[in-house]
């Protein structure tokens, strides 16, 4: 006898979901309902656009610099290439270290350039206490697609003149994400030597965003809703199942060993374990971390999150056999 539901979907009605009381007081306040976000211009209103992300980056401006304010790091701006990057030494980094990591900053692919880039890198060094080249890439209205995957390749060109594969770690957050898992396929496509290791923090690798989570957790994510717009903005007509813009279509064979971190509450929760399971099935040494009740970009700067840390600068001693 056959189903004629399959396909229908489900209804699930309105309830509310709580906070669990177990998580920190730190992590319990990022689970807080966010303030309503602004409404995203259509898509060939390149004013609009400018002004979208102008009065975003403005309104993360001066939490980042607090944050910014803690932390002790020697940054110098470069060009790689036509990239430019920030080169940034945490204090007390070991002057003979020689690792170092590649990172792609986070924003939905059109925010956090800049200055803000600038602080997520020194973020980044802070955390794992390495050499950071944080790549400050081209974005949307103005330089949609392929600008911003050109300047990556561009950067890891660079700085590969200097640094044999074996010392480098590519990493990427979310939008960051995106580009480092794009930057692997692309490397490889063009005959460079892939890096020691790939760290994909709740990565937006599917633009088209078929995965069961973008349904699941859509308003169970406090900080994260659809960005099909943003999306469209960046892709500037390109095929969006290309894997240069969602590297989960890509072929994964012969990526580096990678470090894959999510919640369940993440809207890329599908995005990270279907990546997951895609790098198990090429072969490639891949492992998943999930947070309980984690959302889009986890819980920075609580226990639960240096939980997360401390897995990550394990993954990256392993990778770089602590060079």
């Amino acid at each position: 006898m056959s189903n004629n539901n399959i396909g229908a979907g489900t209804h699930i009605p309105a309830r509310e979901i709580p906070i669990p009381a177990y998580l920190s007081d730190v992590a319990r306040k990022y689970l807080q309902p966010q303030p309503f976000s602004l409404p995203y211009p259509t898509v060939d209103d390149t004013a609009g656009w400018r002004a979208y992300a102008d009065t975003v980056d403005a309104a993360i401006t001066p939490m980042m610099h607090q944050i910014s304010a803690q932390l002790d790091a020697t940054v110098q701006e470069l060009d790689a290439g036509s990239a430019r990057v920030f080169d940034i030494v945490p204090a007390g980094a070991a002057a003979d270290r020689k690792g170092i990591i590649l990172d792609i900053h986070g924003g939905a692919l059109i925010l956090c350039g800049g200055e803000l880039c600038r602080i997520m890198g020194m973020g980044t060094a802070a955390r794992t206490g390495r050499r950071v080249w944080s790549v400050d890439y081209r974005m949307p209205p103005e330089h949609p697609y392929p600008a911003a995957l050109d300047d990556c390749i561009a950067a890891y060109r660079a700085l590969l003149e200097d640094h044999g594969p074996s010392e480098i770690i590519v990493s990427g957050g979310s939008a960051g994400g995106n580009l480092a898992a794009a930057l692997m396929l692309r490397a490889r496509d063009e005959g460079l030597p892939l890096p020691a290791g790939l760290i994909l923090g709740t990565p937006e690798i599917d633009l088209t965003e078929s995965g069961d989570s973008f349904h699941t957790n859509d308003g169970v994510d406090p900080g994260l809703r659809s960005l099909m717009p943003v999306n469209l903005l960046y892709a500037n007509g390109a095929d969006l199942t290309h894997p240069y813009l969602s590297p989960l279509f890509g072929d994964v064979t012969g990526f580096p060993p990678t470090i894959l971190t999510t919640g369940t509450r993440d809207l890329y929760l599908s995005n990270t374990v279907r990546m997951h399971r895609k790098l198990r099935a090429a072969n490639v040494a891949a492992e998943l971390h999930l947070t309980e009740a984690g959302p889009h970009t986890g819980f920075p700067g609580s226990p639960e999150g240096a939980e997360i840390d401390k897995e990550i600068n394990r993954f990256i001693a392993a990778a770089l056999g602590d060079i």
